[in-house]
C-alpha cells in the first residue's frame, strides 16, 4: 500500500521533520517536508500528495487554518489531513476534526505504529466528531479565524503607515543634499566656470554626474508627491490652463528619448480644447508620465499618439471608467501606443505605488530603453494629480501580447474647473 505514495509534512520543528521523515521512507513512503502552513498549502498545490500530516501548534499559520485553506482548494477537498500536535488537551481532537482534519495522532509519534496508522487512513479509515460538538466548535474555529485576520489587518495597517512615514522622511532627508548637489554643478557647468576653462574634457564628466542627480532629484520629487497624495495634501496651485500647451511641453521633453527609439511621437491639433482650471504645471507632469510610460512600453519603431477631446452628454457611454453622470464641463486627453499591451488582471494594478509589471528581479532602470524599469511610481502619481483636480485616469488594451502588439490608450478626464474665489 505505501509504495509510491507521497506523504507531505508540515512541521517546523526541523528535528521532528527528520525523524518521521526516516521512519516513512523506511516504510516505502515518498516524502515532502513543508517547514510552516504556508509552505504547507502551496506544496499541497504544487505536489498534490496521497495524505497530509499536519502538526497544529505552528508560528504564523497554524495547523487549523493551513488544513482549513487545503480543503478548500479544488482538487484537494479528498486528500487526508491528519492532525499532529503534542499539546493534549480536551477538543483539541475535537477542534482539528471541526477545522478540515481527517485524523488526530498525539506526539510524540509511536515510530512503531506510525507506518500503519498512515496506511489506515489511506485505505479509507476517518475519525468524526458529533454534530453537537462539531457546531460547538466549529464556531470556535470561525471566531478564532476572525480574531486572527483582525490581528493581521491591524499589522499590516500599521506597517503600511511605517512605510508612508519612512518614504516621506527619506525623501525629505534626501531632497536637501540633492539640490546642493545640483547647485554646485550649475556652478561648474557654467561656460565660464573654473573646470570648463582649465579642463574642457571635464564638461562630459560633469554632465553625467548632472544626468545621475537629475534622476535622483526626480525620484525624490516623486516620493515626496506620493505621500502628499497620501495624505490629501497635495497642493494645487490652481489657474487658467490651455492644454493644447501643457501637451506640447510634455511632449517636446520627450521627443529625444522617442528619437533614441525610431519612435513617431505625434500631437494631434488640440487648439479647439478650451482653457481649464487647474495645475498647469502638475497636469503637464501627469501627462509627461503617461507619455514615458508609452514609450517604455512600446517597441523601437513604433508610435506613441497624444490627443484631446471635449467629452459631453453624447460621449458619456464611450467613457469606460465614468462613474457618475456628466456634464459639458469635462475634457479628455489620450496617449495611444503601438505597445505590447496590458494584461487584463494588472489593468488596475499598473496604478498602485511602486508596482511593476515585470518581474521586480529583471528590474532594468531606464526612462528611455524598452521595457525599461523604473520607481513604479509615474502612473500612482498620475491617477492621483487627476483626482485632486476632480478627474479620473484609467487603461484600454486588448491584451498583453509582445509579438503582435495590440497597444494601449490611457484615457485621462478633467472638469473644466471653475475661476477660484
Amino acid at each position: 500500500m505505501s509504495a509510491g505514495r507521497r506523504i507531505l509534512y508540515v512541521e517546523d520543528d526541523i528535528s521532528s521533520r527528520m525523524l518521521v521523515k526516516q521512519v516513512l521512507k523506511a516504510a516505502g513512503y515518498k516524502v515532502v517536508e513543508a517547514e510552516d502552513g504556508m509552505a504547507g498549502i502551496r506544496l499541497a498545490q504544487e505536489t498534490r500528495p496521497d495524505l497530509i500530516l499536519m502538526d497544529i501548534n505552528m508560528p504564523g499559520l497554524d495547523g487549523y487554518a493551513a488544513a482549513t485553506k487545503i480543503k478548500g482548494m479544488p482538487g484537494l477537498a479528498n486528500t487526508p489531513i491528519i492532525a499532529m500536535t503534542a499539546n493534549v488537551v480536551e477538543g483539541d481532537r475535537e477542534r482539528a476534526l471541526t477545522a478540515g482534519c481527517d485524523g488526530y495522532l498525539a506526539k510524540p509519534i509511536d515510530v512503531d505504529a506510525l507506518p500503519g496508522q498512515i496506511n489506515e487512513f489511506l485505505g479509507g479509515r476517518r475519525d468524526h466528531v458529533d454534530e453537537e460538538a462539531e457546531r460547538s466548535y466549529l464556531r470556535e474555529h470561525s471566531q478564532r479565524l476572525v480574531d486572527r485576520l483582525e490581528e493581521q489587518v491591524a499589522a499590516l495597517t500599521r506597517s503600511d503607515a511605517m512605510k508612508s512615514r519612512f518614504i516621506a522622511i527619506a525623501a525629505h532627508e534626501l531632497r536637501t543634499p540633492v539640490t546642493i548637489i545640483r547647485g554646485y554643478l550649475d556652478i561648474l557647468q557654467d561656460p565660464a566656470g573654473p573646470v570648463s576653462e582649465a579642463n574642457p574634457e571635464a564638461t562630459v564628466l560633469l554632465e553625467g554626474i548632472f544626468n545621475g542627480v537629475r534622476r535622483l532629484h526626480e525620484i525624490v520629487e516623486d516620493m515626496l508627491d506620493v505621500t502628499r497624495i497620501e495624505a490629501k495634501t497635495l497642493d494645487l496651485r490652481v489657474a487658467p490652463v490651455r492644454l493644447d500647451d501643457a501637451a506640447k511641453k510634455a511632449v517636446d521633453l520627450h521627443l529625444e528619448s522617442a528619437k533614441q527609439r525610431n519612435l513617431n511621437l505625434k500631437l494631434e491639433p488640440m487648439e479647439t480644447l478650451p482653457t481649464i482650471w487647474g495645475d498647469g504645471v502638475r497636469i503637464q507632469q501627469i501627462l509627461g508620465h503617461l507619455i514615458s510610460n508609452a514609450i517604455k512600453f512600446t517597441p523601437d519603431g513604433g508610435s506613441v499618439t497624444v490627443s484631446g477631446r471635449i467629452v459631453n452628454k453624447k460621449q458619456q457611454n464611450d467613457i469606460m471608467a465614468a462613474t457618475q453622470p456628466l456634464d459639458d464641463k469635462y475634457v479628455e486627453i489620450i496617449v495611444t501606443d503601438t505597445g505590447i499591451g496590458i494584461d487584463q488582471s494588472e489593468k488596475d494594478r499598473i496604478f498602485d505605488q511602486f508596482y511593476e509589471v515585470r518581474d521586480p528581479s529583471l528590474h532594468s532602470t531606464s526612462k528611455t530603453d524598452f521595457m525599461g524599469g523604473g520607481a513604479g511610481l509615474g502612473l500612482a502619481i498620475t491617477r492621483g494629480v487627476a483626482e485632486a483636480h476632480g478627474g479620473w485616469v484609467w487603461v484600454e488594451s486588448e491584451g498583453h501580447d509582445p509579438e503582435r502588439c495590440p497597444g494601449s490608450r490611457f484615457h485621462m478626464v478633467l472638469p473644466m474647473g471653475t475661476p477660484p474665489d
